[in-house]
């Protein structure tokens, strides 16, 4: 009888996750962990009142970046951010990072030196240390980092703690990522067309390419929370979208939520582009993710902390679990809003080769 296999599309990401989580559940664990598998990063005790949050994240050529469409440079600051956001996200800040990178064979080193800059760039804006890793060939250009952060015991965050009447919040602006990214597909398919006649269009993006290709990450929202006498009750990193994250938060807290659509921020230069592409510009924030800013819930009682911050806004309110998560506008009333924003594991085609110039300044 030969053996059946299941193909890992059939669970997707989040039910591949469960499904890890159930099949390690015997392992031993031990008295200073605080919180495993389930979060943006795991807590441990590091002595004293102060805890280590831990994370890892894979950049892999072909799933997460074209190569063709990013700087080496923009690629190494990314590949720290992405990694630094989720430390952002547990409240803390990050200390050490450790570097593995595949290699493939047509790489060159002035493509590794631009990397490496990059991600000492990053560093240095984070103030933290890189301080070791591996590297190895590969058949694709492979990055996975991981990071090591403090945080007080008091101070820590996470997806786990909103409660029914706080109110659900975002930092900075939302759909700038996608919108990046569908210019720089536009471009892609303008060269395709035009061929030795094309010429790039890009002078009035970028802001919007700059979110795609070398985002930021919200540690310098930890730092005002903590001037301004907040700590959110939960938070998240918005990786795959504010649809996806508000979902994730309200599994984990037990709690339902609805997120007010005329309240979601956007920068003129999103909204420029859902125009010219005609375009549901809230499509972009709820499903489109890779912003790295921070959604998180918020006491009542701190709601007028967070109106005098500048670079919040509050997007929603957290209610019982029984009304789901829910999106609510003028024009179509309440609507469910499911977490189906960026999944992994889901079959896709190879992109075409496309090669453009941004502005490193």
């Amino acid at each position: 009888m030969s053996e059946q296999f299941t193909p890992i599309a059939t669970l997707g990401e989040f039910g591949l996750i469960d499904r890890m989580v159930e099949r390690l559940a015997d392992l031993p664990r031990s008295e200073d962990l605080i919180e495993g598998i389930g979060d943006d990063a795991a807590v441990y005790r590091a002595g004293g009142d102060m805890l280590h949050v831990l994370t890892t994240d894979a950049l892999i050529e072909g799933v997460h970046f074209d190569r063709s469409f990013i700087p080496m440079q923009f690629l190494g600051f990314k590949s720290i951010s992405v990694n630094v956001s989720d430390v952002a996200a547990m409240n803390a800040t990050p200390l050490y990072a450790t570097v593995s990178i595949g290699m493939p064979r047509n790489l060159s080193v002035e493509m590794i030196d631009g990397l490496y800059d990059g991600m000492a760039e990053a560093c240095k804006m984070y103030n933290m240390e890189l301080v070791g890793g591996d590297s190895s060939t590969s058949h694709a250009l492979y990055i996975s980092i991981s990071i090591v952060g403090q945080v007080h015991e008091r101070d820590v965050v996470f997806r786990r703690g909103a409660s029914v009447g706080d109110y659900l919040c975002v930092t900075g602006d939302v759909g700038g990522a996608y919108a990046g990214l569908k210019v720089l597909l536009d471009q892609r398919q303008a060269q395709i067309d035009l061929g030795d006649d094309y010429e790039p269009e890009l002078d009035a993006h970028q802001y919007v390419i700059r979110r795609q290709l070398r985002p930021t990450a919200r540690i310098d929202m930890v730092e005002a929370f903590r001037g301004a006498g907040i700590k959110p009750t939960s938070m998240i990193d918005v990786s795959d979208g504010i649809a996806s994250e508000v979902n994730h938060i309200a599994r984990r807290s037990g709690v339902g939520a609805t997120v007010r659509i005329p309240a979601l921020p956007f920068d003129p230069e999103t909204r420029a582009v859902a125009d010219q592409y005609l375009d549901e510009i809230d499509a972009y924030a709820l499903f489109g993710g890779e912003d790295y800013e921070l959604l998180f819930t918020i006491n009542p009682e701190d709601v007028d902390k967070v109106d005098a911050l500048q670079g919040c806004s509050v997007i929603g309110n957290i209610e019982e679990s029984s009304k789901g998560v829910r999106a609510m506008s003028p024009e179509t009333g309440l609507m469910p809003l499911h977490p189906t924003g960026y999944q992994h594991f889901e079959p896709g085609e190879e992109p075409p080769e496309f090669n453009i110039s941004v502005d490193e300044d």
